[in-house]
């Protein structure tokens, strides 16, 4: 038996206990749980950061603000420093539109130790308590609502009995690199964060997702959201990470009605998009970094390559192999595929799109080590706790 032929059987068994073993994190049906309407709809305010969004508000805010909410809710969107004219627009969208009441509010520049978006929700969160609200709904500039987007996200958490109900907003797919990047960044995300076992209570397991949060907000107070996560630059994951550890209850799942309006149209954009933030997911830590590495290329490198070199050396074993192993791979991504409405061909180039993210990963971390770091809307992150530069 060939050393290659092992890896490849270690390879299938790992997409084996993926398929079965990591909470069924390919499936898609962990939406909203089941939920009544409350006798009583609580005070709710929702929170938008927003640097240089012009181009997306338009599709986004009159959706917040044309909410069907039976109880007292209100909009404070925090221009953090925009050059675009963000705040304006969002002005005359609200004459325009009516609907909720919308404050536009400015925090200024964030001081060291601050990533400048939670430096903006924490001065909406500032704004918003004067309201005395139950729930903060944090959501960012480029996510459109449905209409009935917050009264549902509310009754789920009363429901539940839930301190987060996130939901994981369907990105834009329109673009040929979009419909080969996109699906796969939620596949991945759930592979890492597997959805049924966040929403378990006292599971160690914690994400949410950054452009659909509902958070309570006495839970807010108790779990010190944002300070105590005020350098995060994945911030979602890190507010889930806070919130369960003060003894909250946390869910996230697939939206339906909230969708993110943000183009991302050249691998390009959407390179940009992952390796600002990937080598934080890693906690910039080079040994993580190398298991990334390893663990990318072999569950999801080894297959295709088996399948190569049993086919060009006749090892009928390899082959056999390495084509199971694919298959498991390909199956598994079918219901992200199905759930985005795109073709299910695009299932087995799954491996290439992998190639991709690794590639994203390791100029994630060349990026950090040049001092370059994350970068959220021209501001840039070398370290963690860093004093961020304007781009």
């Amino acid at each position: 038996m060939s050393a290659f032929l092992w890896i490849t059987v270690v390879s299938l068994a790992t997409w084996c206990w993926l398929l079965l073993g990591q909470g069924f994190f390919w499936r898609t049906d962990v939406r909203l749980p089941r939920r009544r309407e409350p006798d009583t709809w609580p005070p709710v305010c929702v929170v938008v950061p927003a640097r240089d969004e012009a181009a997306v508000l338009p599709a986004s805010l009159p959706s917040l603000l044309a909410q069907d909410y039976p109880g007292r809710a209100e909009v404070f969107l925090v221009d953090d420093g925009s050059t675009d004219g963000t705040g304006e627009l969002a002005r005359e969208l609200s004459r325009r539109h009516g609907g909720l009441p919308l404050t536009v509010a400015s925090p200024g520049e964030p001081p060291a130790g601050w990533t400048g978006k939670l430096w903006a929700v924490r001065h909406g969160i500032g704004l918003a308590r004067a309201c005395g609200p139950a729930y903060l709904l944090l959501t960012d500039a480029d996510i459109a609502h449905a209409p009935d987007s917050l009264r549902e996200l509310v009754a789920a958490a009363r429901t539940g009995g839930f301190d987060v109900v996130s939901q994981m907003a369907r990105l834009r797919v329109a673009s040929g690199w979009e419909r080969l990047v996109v699906p796969a960044f939620v596949y991945f995300f759930a592979q890492l964060y597997p959805f049924r076992w966040i929403g378990r209570k006292g599971a160690r397991t914690a994400a949410a997702a950054g452009g659909c949060v509902l958070l309570d907000a006495g839970m807010a107070e108790k779990a010190r959201i944002p300070d105590a996560i005020r350098h995060a630059v994945i911030d979602d994951v890190a507010l889930a990470r806070a919130v369960k550890a003060v003894g909250g209850h946390v869910w996230l799942g697939l939206a339906d009605g909230v969708d993110s309006v943000r183009p991302y149209p050249r691998l390009g954009d959407l390179w940009r998009m992952v390796s600002r933030s990937a080598y934080a997911q890693l906690r910039h830590h080079p040994l993580l970094l190398l298991g990334t590495v390893a663990g990318l290329v072999l569950v999801y490198l080894v297959p295709p390559a088996a399948v190569a070199v049993g086919a060009a050396g006749s090892d009928a074993a390899t082959a056999l192999a390495g084509t199971a192993a694919w298959a498991v791979m390909a199956g598994t991504y079918l219901p992200m595929l199905r759930y985005y409405r795109q073709p299910l061909w695009l299932a087995p180039l799954l491996p290439f799109t992998a190639l991709l993210y690794l590639l994203m990963t390791v100029d994630s971390a060349v990026r950090h080590y040049r001092g370059r770091g994350a970068a959220w809307k021209g501001r840039t992150y070398a370290r963690p706790g860093a004093v961020p530069d304007e781009g």
